[in-house]
């Protein structure tokens, strides 16, 4: 095929194909220009009878320069695709990440004289090689790019922000972002993560990054402290399955998981992690376009890389762990106890000094929300505090536990709660309450956080708060078909209209010889309780363990014997380990003696929360001494 032919089938001159094969078409309208070149194309023209004589002329020919062929070849298949339907072939190059090779490769497409390149730079420095495709005049589309503004890219920072939605919209809070250090799509997905938190209302803290290299993160996944993640390669999201798998924690019960992923080819099963596909083809082919549209001088698409970013499959996912399993409500006290180190308690006209001194957050109700926390329950409280410093020490203290915070109240009359403890060297101790904001807590601000007992198995109640809030909370459970447990704290007579609402009765000793010492025994105090209105009964005693009265199992439990600093919160653990435990499906027996166990290690420290057992650790105890009684 001559020049003089082309023209003939154009129906243009000879001088106007030169112009444009040659690149110097610009007096020459577009209609005319794609005419022509379009049955260049189909013929396969080139001129000079094959021999490039003059560098502007077209070859139909671009190039393809990556940093690397790393998950490239859809891409690549994109690119070829709408290279082959205009008429064009594809020569491809890998920088292999290394400037040099870049430069190597940039030197044999300008000697190759492609029409165009599409060039995805090593790093910043590869400015100083865009010189190269300047003099030879070679159309450039980078992808990509640090040093351009202009470039082509996939929104990494979409897809994570999409990424993190979608966990949102199951219910998760509690998630962290799985990262490659020094990959640039990690270091976009995490804005993305980072922007969805903000919006949401979730704030972003430094330990939501998770990064491959390290997996000392995957302890708050044992604990209940993290149940999403997004990320961002899909070989790190199966590494850390497979990491999971071995520890028998299970996706998406303990773990809901959502990656990006690259390439589908050699798939032969359905994957087991839900992911979001990187398009790469799409990219690819959309890349080549605009690149095509230079070479031939159409009227430039401005708009840059945009499409949707879809969920390929739910398999991981699902609502959080504390939603699967139902919740637990705390109504009670919060103070802040400050606990006096003394040789011996106090006696009247005696004067007792002290040399040590401990002060934290504490009250029933502090306590026994950390507790249940601590054990991998979620976990609201519902109390109040002053408006004074040491609110902003409980709010502080009690959101680092993971404790639902929003139905705790400020009085701005009031000061916030104070127990003074007084401990003695064998562990025994006597506290003197300073009620503060706790006495304010009216039935009305009870009722108005009924959202909190929805989805909720138990409801722990106990006596340093008014009566009549008691009372309301324990109504509104059992109008929400909530169970609850009571620890009489400080109760002098028993209440029939809370008693008729209470399902597990919860005294100690001597609680149980106060409010009810007509009866000289243990079993029938306990046989007491249940006339009262309880529909089970246990009654702690101490070193002596426990007795229980319920429709399913009466008779006592021997205690566990640790060493003793501090009885002071072993009550609060006991009862926050009952709940957890009854939650879970467990017997009353076998939810009161690992209960025994909470209680035990709470003694062996000094305070209270400080003292409290997580989950993995109270459990692993347990497997070794009396395996028996944890089901699962």
């Amino acid at each position: 095929m001559t020049i003089k032919e082309i023209a003939q089938l154009a129906g243009v001159s000879i001088s106007t194909v030169s112009k444009i094969v040659n690149g110097k078409d610009d007096s020459i309208n577009q209609k005319t220009r794609e005419r022509v070149l379009e049955i260049v194309k189909e013929y396969n023209y080139t001129p000079y009878a094959s021999v490039k004589l003059v560098s502007e002329a077209k070859t139909f020919v671009l190039g393809v320069l990556l940093n690397s062929f790393t998950r490239s070849s859809l891409f690549l298949n994109g690119a070829i695709a709408v290279a082959q339907k205009n008429g064009y072939g594809l020569l491809v190059y890998d920088s292999l990440g290394s400037l040099e090779t870049e430069l190597k490769n940039i030197t044999t497409l300008c000697k190759s004289q492609v029409d165009g390149v599409i060039w995805e730079p090593v790093n910043y420095e590869s400015k100083e090689h865009e010189q190269y495709f300047k003099k030879y005049k070679i159309e450039v589309c980078r992808i990509n790019a640090p040093f351009d503004s202009s470039h082509y890219f996939i929104d990494f920072t979409q897809i994570g922000y999409e990424a993190t939605k979608l966990l949102l919209s199951y219910g998760h809070t509690k998630v962290g972002c799985l990262i490659r250090r020094g990959s640039i799509r990690s270091k976009l997905a995490l804005e993305g993560f980072k922007k969805c938190l903000l919006e949401h209302g979730i704030p972003f803290r430094d330990n939501m990054i998770l990064p491959e290299e390290n997996d000392e993160w995957q302890n708050q996944i044992f604990a209940h402290l993290l149940t999403g993640i997004i990320s961002t390669h899909f070989t790190s999201a199966q590494l850390l399955v497979e990491d999971l798998e071995k520890k028998r924690l299970q996706m998406p019960y303990n773990l809901s998981l959502i990656s990006l992923r690259d390439d589908l080819r050699g798939i032969t099963q359905p994957s087991k992690i839900s992911s979001i596909r990187i398009p790469n083809y799409e990219f690819g082919s959309f890349v080549c376009e605009r690149l095509i549209e230079k070479c031939e001088k159409r009227q430039l698409n401005t708009e840059n890389f945009q499409t949707a970013y879809p969920l390929e499959n739910t398999h991981s996912l699902d609502v959080p762990y504390f939603s699967q399993t139902k919740q637990i409500v705390v109504v009670g006290s919060i103070n802040i106890d400050v606990i006096l180190n003394v040789t011996e308690l106090p006696q009247p006209g005696q004067v007792a000094s002290t040399n040590t001194s401990f002060t934290s957050p504490g009250g029933k109700g502090a306590n026994q929300a950390v507790a249940v926390a601590k054990l991998g329950h979620q976990v609201s409280l519902i109390g109040k505090v002053g408006n004074d410093y040491d609110s902003a020490l409980v709010y502080s203290i009690i959101e680092e536990n993971h404790v639902n915070t929003l139905g705790i109240l400020r009085d701005p009359q009031a000061e916030t709660g104070k127990a003074y403890i007084h401990l003695q060297d064998n562990g025994e101790s006597t506290i003197t309450i300073l009620n503060g904001a706790n006495e304010t807590l009216s039935p009305e601000e009870i009722l108005m956080h009924k959202d909190l007992f929805q989805n909720t198995s138990y409801c722990l109640l106990q006596t340093e708060i008014p009566e009549n809030a008691v009372e309301a909370a324990a109504h509104l459970a059992h109008e929400c078909g909530v169970k609850t447990i009571l620890k009489p704290a400080v109760m002098k007579r028993l209440h029939p209209s809370i008693m008729k609402y209470t399902d597990i009765f919860v005294p100690n000793k001597t609680e149980a010889e106060l409010l009810c010492p007509e009866e000289t025994t243990i079993e029938g105090k306990a046989e007491a309780f249940i006339r009262h209105g309880a529909k089970s009964v246990i009654i702690t005693l101490g070193h002596l363990g426990c007795y229980i009265k319920d429709p399913t199992f009466t008779g006592y439990l021997p205690a566990v014997h640790f060493s003793t600093i501090d009885t002071t919160g072993a009550a609060d653990a006991f009862i926050g380990a009952l709940a957890a435990y009854l939650t879970d499906g467990y017997p009353i027996e076998h939810a009161a003696r690992i209960a025994t166990y909470a209680a035990a290690f709470s003694v062996a420290r000094q305070g209270v929360i400080p003292a409290l057992i997580d989950r993995n650790s109270l459990e692993a105890y347990i497997k070794k001494v009396e395996p028996n009684i944890i089901q699962f």
